[in-house]
């Protein structure tokens, strides 16, 4: 079973991405900001992440630096503001294969996420 760990602080972001990806056969875990992304992490060790970046009590870019200091093979994907390319350019030299910027097309963000999975299994 495909696992997605979906991390965001907006709950409406959370429910729309979990309904897309359970619809397209994944099973969906849920976490409200970086905190609890690490601990979620850890414990569940999804295939894929979808980290926002901007979160109270630890953004997403402090989260998946942790986060990868214990599995460098997890892949993140990392949802950013339009403009913030400062950010972008850390979280690709902290470990984090992509990044998508808000508003996004969530087709084209399911496309990203299976892409990076296909990858990931082959």
């Amino acid at each position: 079973m495909r696992r997605i760990l979906i991390v965001d602080d907006q709950k409406g972001v959370r429910r729309l991405l979990q309904e897309l990806f359970k619809k397209d056969g994944w099973e969906v875990s849920i976490a409200n900001d970086g905190r609890e992304a690490v601990e979620c992490a850890g414990n569940l060790k999804p295939d894929i992440i979808l980290m926002d970046m901007k979160m109270p009590s630890m953004n997403g870019l402090d989260a998946s630096r942790q986060i990868l200091a214990q599995d460098s093979e997890l892949m993140i994907i990392m949802m950013t503001a339009y403009g913030e390319m400062d950010i972008v350019r850390e979280a690709l030299e902290v470990g984090v294969r992509k990044c998508i910027t808000k508003p996004f097309d969530i087709i084209h963000l399911r496309d990203m996420v299976n892409q990076l999975y296909e990858q990931k299994a082959s």
